[in-house]
């Protein structure tokens, strides 16, 4: 889905990082990687891309590499807290449509970005816009680091969960959905399977701006996922199903490892 309607991708970028020291100043194939995800944002269809950055050392980073990036506070408790104090740096009006691509997302595919951008012109109902992929594996429905996500026939979210949803009753110890496994439920052939979220994030600056203001949810405090707060005070969230999974990010020593490897100058693909 192409984007019908202009949008400003916005990186948030903290310094801090309890994994992995300094993180969107980590070298990739000499580029600090919160500029190698400005880089990929700039090849969607954004009108602008701008790090909201909380150190000047992003910021020098930024401008040394010709990408705009804005400084917000330290302390913000979350990435929506930044964006909502960037949005007002920016002046974004109310139904300016933004996109939250975060700072680690060194491969993040920039049709990815189009199309999450254009959920919220299409699904007007929709505060929010995000997006998910089918699961492939048993594992994978049941690492609780994965994050799941059940739609309507809207396509747009009922929850997120770390739990495996939906929950077949029936056949819980197999890939339910999956007609290779053989399963008597097996749903492949009605495109229904479980659904893994990919974090990146479209809203309408209004919303973005109202958003921390919101109390947290119950849900979100335990599940600690904090789009469950925007679901929780009545929210649509719609969600663009892509054929793949993104590329890897970086939150480890051992994920900036592989993508370094993926980008390296003699590798052919990038």
């Amino acid at each position: 889905m192409g984007a019908a309607t202009p949008f400003t991708v916005l990186i948030p970028a903290r310094l801090a990082s309890s994994r992995l020291p300094n993180k969107p100043l980590a070298d990739i194939a000499g580029t600090p990687m919160v500029v190698r995800v400005a880089q990929r944002a700039q090849q969607s269809q954004a009108q602008r891309v701008v790090v909201a950055a909380d150190d000047d050392l992003i910021l020098q980073a930024c401008q040394q590499h010709g990408i705009e990036a804005v400084l917000t506070d330290k302390h913000h408790a979350s990435g929506s807290d930044r964006l909502a104090q960037a949005c007002e740096q920016l002046g974004l009006q109310g139904d300016d449509i933004v996109v939250n691509v975060q700072g680690d997302e060194p491969l993040i595919d920039p049709a990815l970005i189009n199309a999450v951008a254009g959920l919220l012109a299409a699904q007007a109902q929709a505060s929010m816009g995000t997006a998910a992929h089918p699961i492939a594996s048993r594992e994978d429905y049941l690492n609780p680091n994965v994050v799941k996500v059940v739609l309507d026939a809207q396509g747009l979210a009922y929850y997120f969960s770390r739990a495996p949803i939906p929950w077949s009753r029936d056949h819980s110890n197999t890939a339910w959905w999956d007609a290779a496994t053989q399963s008597p439920v097996a749903h492949s052939a009605t495109g229904f399977s479980p659904l893994r979220h990919v974090g990146i994030y479209s809203y309408r600056a209004g919303f973005l701006r109202q958003f921390p203001q919101l109390p947290v949810a119950p849900t979100e405090a335990v599940e600690a996922l904090e789009q469950l707060r925007a679901l929780w005070h009545g929210h649509r969230i719609a969600v663009h199903i892509a054929a793949t999974a993104p590329g890897p990010g970086v939150d480890t020593p051992e994920d900036l490892a592989k993508v370094r490897a993926l980008l390296a100058p003699a590798n052919p693909r990038h």
